[in-house]
């Protein structure tokens, strides 16, 4: 058992043990870290307990229970352990020690030592791989006409790309001498590097880009996926993005072969699945007219962040998109939006993400009929026009609820 230097593990529960690879072995009383968040997190948070807790009580009898284990990172780790304590080791020690965790919505410190807290909790337990599923549920209001042809998952590259953070500043030294350093590999550079452009460094290789899309095939197949589509713009960059679309191709022969069908067979086999790619630009198109011949995409870091995000849009926005950050071993389970923090403590905001990203999380330990009292309930919910006011203004006739009123009629609706 790991030493904290300010938390007390719950004297009840079990830890879920870690097999192998993407195999872990769930008790009936795990022990889940979870990070309240800033802002609006407390809000979110209490709403998600009461419908996770609801439901697994519900489909299990009683039999099993979820101790809650609360961890701190952001404005109430510095309360806990001091200025400039906004991710402490303790938070580190426990996601990685119970391989299973959830978080809320956290506001990165201004002049704080982050460029992101959600991006270093990624970087720093190389959770290399950041997975979005968006679909649509009834009732929830769409700029688009048929937002339930929507149903994908997003398998997003978290370690490289953009996220590597490699860039200096316009006129700075840094950005002087790479771009003299770059002059001297190929003279033809000089004409496409002003002088005063900042410099940015986007690293892509293999391993990174193969262990992303081999999570995202795996996945395809346990989960019954008709496809799996490597976006990327490789017809521009062609030594990171277009490599990303080969080792993709690569990976999916040497490991997967026997499971592959091509794109053009039509079939009705659920052991086997179609690798197709698509360039970047194209695939936005695509969600838009032909949603429903996509069902997994694996993209690099960018290009991921900007699809998960269009793609929500279809259905709903943010406030009903779940998300999680893993590796092969640890699943970090987070609302994808922000903290919000003029509604803090308002008992307003739309806790739908983080709830989705508990079912996410229910599903990734097995416990799917629990998964599917919740979303049982939330369909059931929203069609009773039962909702939060960024979902009750769109809605004709919709009654606006508080947070926790939303949480309580989810529970009761399954």
């Amino acid at each position: 058992m790991a030493s904290y230097q300010k938390l007390t593990a719950p004297k009840e529960g079990s830890k879920i043990k870690v097999l192998g690879p993407n195999k872990f072995e769930v008790p009936n009383d795990p022990i889940i870290p979870f990070i309240e968040g800033d802002g609006i997190g407390a809000d979110l948070t209490r709403a998600m307990h009461i419908v996770i807790n609801a439901a697994v009580k519900k489909a299990y009898d009683g039999k099993r229970k979820i101790n809650w284990f609360e961890v701190y990172a952001g404005e109430k780790a510095v309360e806990k352990y001091g200025e400039g304590q906004y991710l402490p080791e303790d938070t580190i020690t426990a996601f990685k020690e119970y391989s299973v965790s959830i978080k809320g919505p956290l506001t990165t410190p201004v002049g704080g030592g982050f460029r992101s807290l959600n991006v270093t909790i990624r970087q720093v337990m190389d959770l290399f791989a950041c997975v979005r599923p968006v679909k649509y549920y009834k009732g929830i209001p769409s700029p688009v006409k048929h937002p339930e042809k929507v149903d994908m998952i997003i398998f997003r590259e978290n370690t490289e790309d953009i996220y590597a953070g490699v860039e200096f500043m316009s006129g700075s030294e840094e950005a002087k001498k790479l771009r003299n350093f770059l002059i001297g590999l190929d003279p033809k550079i000089k004409e496409k590097i002003r002088e005063d452009a900042a410099i940015g460094i986007k690293p892509m290789g293999p391993f990174a880009s193969k262990r992303l899309i081999r999570k995202s095939i795996q996945y395809a197949l346990d989960n019954n996926k008709s496809s799996v589509t490597l976006v990327h713009k490789g017809n521009i960059m062609k030594y990171t993005e277009g490599a990303f679309k080969d080792w993709g191709y690569e990976l999916a022969k040497a490991e997967f072969g026997d499971r592959l069908i091509p794109e053009a067979e039509v079939t009705g086999s659920t052991n086997k699945i179609i690798i197709k790619d698509r360039i970047a630009d194209s695939m936005f198109q695509q969600a838009l007219l032909r949603p429903d011949e996509y069902s997994v995409l694996a993209l690099p870091n960018l290009n991921g962040d900007y699809m998960s995000d269009a793609l929500a849009a279809q259905v709903g926005g943010l406030g009903m998109a779940p998300g999680a950050n893993m590796s092969d071993t640890i699943a970090v389970f987070e609302a994808t939006h922000g903290s919000a923090p003029k509604y803090t403590n308002q008992d307003k905001a739309n806790p739908g993400s983080l709830i989705l990203s508990a079912v996410m999380m229910l599903i990734h330990m097995g416990w799917k009929e629990a998964a599917d009292l919740v979303e049982k309930g939330i369909n059931k919910t929203i069609e009773q026009k039962y909702v939060t006011y960024d979902l009750a203004r769109q809605m004709e006739g919709a009654t606006e609820v508080k947070c926790s009123q939303f949480a309580e009629r989810i529970a009761q609706n399954m």
